[in-house]
This record gives C-alpha cells, sequence and structure tokens, in this order.
C-alpha cells in the first residue's frame, strides 16, 4: 500500500547566509537559461516552424505539425526524470543540473541552425524532432536538480520561498523568449525574420553552457544529500540501491497524485503562452507583435506573485494556498476565453491577466510541496517523476489537443471545458494528499 511519507530534513550543519544565497541565485538562474531555450521553440512552434519544416497541406496541418513536435518534448521529459533522479538521488544534485544545462544549450543552438525542409528535405522535420527530444530529456533532468539545491538549501521555515525562486525560472524564461521574438520581429521584416530573424533567439542558448561551467566550479553539494549518503551508502551494501523502484514499489500512488494535481497548471499555461499565440493570430486576425506583448506582460506579473503564493504557504500551509490557485483555473477558464474571443487586445489581456495570477498562486509552493513528499534518499526521482507525469498530461498535449478540439468544435468554449475537467481531476487529487499528509503526522 502507498504511504505519504512524512520528509523531515537530516540535521545538518547550516550552510552560511551568502553561499545560500549563492546557490538559490544560480539555482534560478538555471531554471531561467533552462526555459528559456524550451520556450523559443514554443513560440517558433506557433509563429514559424509550420511552414518551414512541415510545407505540406493546409496552415492547420503545418500548426498541428509543429506542436506535435512540441508535444515530443514533452514525452521525452519523464526520461529526463527517470534518468538524473536516479543517478541525482545515488550521485548529487548538481552533477545532473550541470548536464541537462549542458543538453539543453548544444540542442537549442542546433535547432538555431538548423536548415529547413527547403534545404535539406524530410532530413529537417526528423532532425527537429530528435533536438526537441534533447531538450524534453534536458528540461525533464534540470527541474527537480535546480529545485533541490533551492529548497534543500533553504532555512528553516522558508522552505517554500526559497522553491519559489526556481520557479520563477518559468516566468522569467517566458519574458526572455517573447521579449527575443519581439525584437527579431521588430529588426526585421517579415520575409528576413521567417527567413533567418527567427534563430537568433535559438542561437542565444550557447549562453547556457557558461551558467553549466560556472555551476560546476562555485556550487557544493546539497546539505540534506550529503547527509542521506549515509542510509544510500547503507543501501547499496544491501543492493537496495534503487530510487526509482522504492518510488514505483512503495510510492507510486503519492506520484500520480502529484502529477493529477499538476496537470491543469502546465495545460493551462502552455494554451496561455502558445495555443493562445496561434489562435489570435491565426484564427482572429490578430497582430503578432502586440499578442507577444500581453504574454510577456502576464509573466511579469507573475515575478511578483510567485514568491508571494510561497511565501503565504510557508505561514499557511502548502496545500491551502495550491488548492486555492487549482479553484481559480477551474472558475476562470470560461471567462477567460469569453473575452479572448472578442479579438480585443484590452480583454485578452484581462483574460490572460487573471488567469496569470491563479496560475502564480498554484506554481508557487508547488516546488516545495513536492520536495516534501518524498525523503532526501527518493526526492530527486520522486518529485521530478510527479512533476514531468504533469507535463505529458497537460502542457506537452495541451496546444495540440486545443487546436483539435477548436477544430472539431468550433468553439473556445471546448478548451475551457478541457481545462475545467483538469482542474477537477487536480481538487481531487489535492484533497486525496492532504488526506494523507493528516495521517502521516
Amino acid at each position: 500500500m502507498d504511504t505519504f511519507p512524512t520528509a523531515h530534513p537530516t540535521p545538518t550543519a547550516a550552510p552560511a547566509p551568502p553561499h545560500r544565497r549563492r546557490v538559490a541565485t544560480a539555482a534560478a538562474l538555471a531554471s531561467a537559461v533552462e526555459w528559456y531555450d524550451y520556450f523559443v521553440f514554443g513560440i517558433a512552434a506557433a509563429l514559424v516552424l509550420g511552414d518551414l519544416y512541415f510545407p505540406a497541406g493546409s496552415s492547420t496541418a503545418g500548426v498541428l505539425a509543429a506542436f506535435a513536435t512540441f508535444a515530443v518534448g514533452f514525452l521525452a521529459r519523464p526520461i529526463g526524470g527517470i534518468v538524473a533522479g536516479q543517478l541525482g538521488d545515488k550521485r548529487g544534485r548538481k552533477p545532473m543540473l550541470v548536464l541537462a544545462l549542458t543538453l539543453m544549450g548544444l540542442a537549442t543552438t542546433a535547432i538555431g541552425l538548423l536548415p529547413t525542409y527547403d534545404t535539406i528535405g524530410v532530413a529537417a522535420p526528423i532532425l527537429l524532432v530528435l533536438l526537441r527530444v534533447v531538450q524534453g530529456v534536458a528540461v525533464g533532468a534540470q527541474w527537480g536538480g535546480a529545485m533541490l539545491l533551492a529548497t534543500e538549501y533553504a532555512p528553516e521555515g522558508k522552505r517554500g520561498l526559497y522553491g519559489s525562486v526556481v520557479q520563477l525560472g518559468v516566468p522569467i524564461g517566458v519574458v526572455t523568449a517573447n521579449t527575443a521574438f519581439l525584437l527579431a520581429g521588430a529588426l526585421t521584416t517579415d520575409s528576413a525574420f521567417a527567413a533567418w530573424g527567427w534563430r537568433v533567439p535559438f542561437v542565444v542558448g550557447l549562453f547556457v553552457l557558461v551558467l553549466a561551467r560556472y555551476i560546476h566550479t562555485h556550487v557544493e553539494e546539497t546539505p540534506e544529500f550529503r547527509a542521506a549518503e549515509r542510509a544510500l551508502s547503507e543501501q547499496e551494501k544491501s543492493g537496495q540501491n534503487s530510487p526509482l523502484r522504492m518510488i514505483l514499489r512503495e510510492h507510486l500512488g503519492t506520484v500520480l497524485l502529484a502529477g493529477g494535481s499538476f496537470a491543469v497548471n502546465t495545460a493551462a499555461f502552455y494554451i496561455l503562452i502558445t495555443g493562445v499565440l496561434d489562435y489570435t493570430t491565426r484564427e482572429l486576425g490578430m497582430a503578432r507583435g502586440p499578442v507577444l506583448a500581453v504574454s510577456l506582460g502576464v509573466s511579469l506579473t507573475q515575478l511578483a506573485l510567485i514568491p508571494l503564493s510561497a511565501a503565504l504557504s510557508d505561514r499557511l500551509g502548502r496545500i491551502r494556498i495550491y488548492a486555492f490557485g487549482a479553484a481559480g483555473i477551474a472558475l476562470w477558464a470560461v471567462p477567460m476565453f469569453l473575452l479572448i474571443d472578442t479579438g480585443s487586445l484590452l480583454w485578452l489581456a484581462v483574460g490572460s491577466f487573471v488567469a496569470g495570477c491563479f496560475l502564480s498562486i498554484m506554481y508557487g509552493p508547488q516546488a516545495a510541496l513536492f520536495a516534501e513528499l518524498f525523503t532526501p534518499e527518493m526526492r530527486y526521482t520522486g518529485a521530478s517523476l510527479g512533476y514531468q507525469i504533469a507535463a505529458v498530461a497537460g502542457g506537452g498535449l495541451a496546444p495540440f489537443v486545443m487546436v483539435l478540439l477548436l477544430e472539431a468544435t468550433g468553439t473556445s468554449l471546448a478548451v475551457s471545458a478541457y481545462i475545467v475537467a483538469l482542474a477537477v481531476l487536480a481538487l481531487i487529487s489535492i484533497k486525496v494528499l492532504a488526506g494523507r499528509a493528516a495521517r502521516s503526522r
């Protein structure tokens, strides 16, 4: 029977505050640059990749093909989570984070240099898919490493706040990715943007390698992992040293509940930053620049709301804040698309802003919540699997499902219903997790 483990940190010597701040900053930067690299693909998929790499058929077919490639990256994320989780729980958080950053930097740069279908034919989409898989593996490995560097260095009573610096990587990544595309579009003509301008945001991925080198040389392993190494050593002697085996045998239910609780957040988020970008520009005829600017503005507000909600979770409890955000997403799903369907930039901004608030409220405490679901010797594996299951079930398929629902029904309310269904699943999962937490005390 699956149980809800009590994940109390093992007492260790407290790191000095300057070192804590350096580690938190490094973890935040690692998350930001990793998500930047990941998001530039989503924006490019909505704007240009369909025509350049999947030119056959209608524009809708090209967008579907590009979004399917976008989803492939999500399908690869659990692979990264499993491999990095196993090694991160046995060999340390830092080495896996450095490896993830290196893979992401190389794959993103390669996409920016990849010839199009017109140049190398069918090899172009094949290579694009393979590079997207590498991106997926990298981001699947990265989140657990960055999150644990931050939370396992956190001072007493501030795990939520420290975990939120990693969560800030998402809006920072969105802001920088959107800014890069806005600048590329503003500084080039439409033909130049389609020919080479869209590539510039990808080539910036080379800077990720510099950060990977810095973390490798300047950041120490977390105190909780060093303390857990003793238990891991005993498990190795007994031949029972597989974190994945422990998770699958004893805590699979907790992993699935964690994934079920978070799928609505990833789905609504990618619908908002990628699906809505395609929908408003292709179906509603809105200009690309102002729509990107709205997405940029929403992400800027999240920079304040994510740490605020995380800090509140340190005082009021993770589950309470987390559930409030999920309920808000469910209630706002229909009004949001009714506002977007007006074709007004103002109402698009209002609908997106309110949705972004609820997403931030839920996202802020999520890192600390997932870390506390598992003990240190299996935390990287368990937390990563829960997160990446949610990413596959929610985020990766969401823009693709959105286009299919719009084509099949002709109404955006079908997309709202999809979000509401995931929100109900989240609230049920949260309630079960809360019950398990209460029984484990």
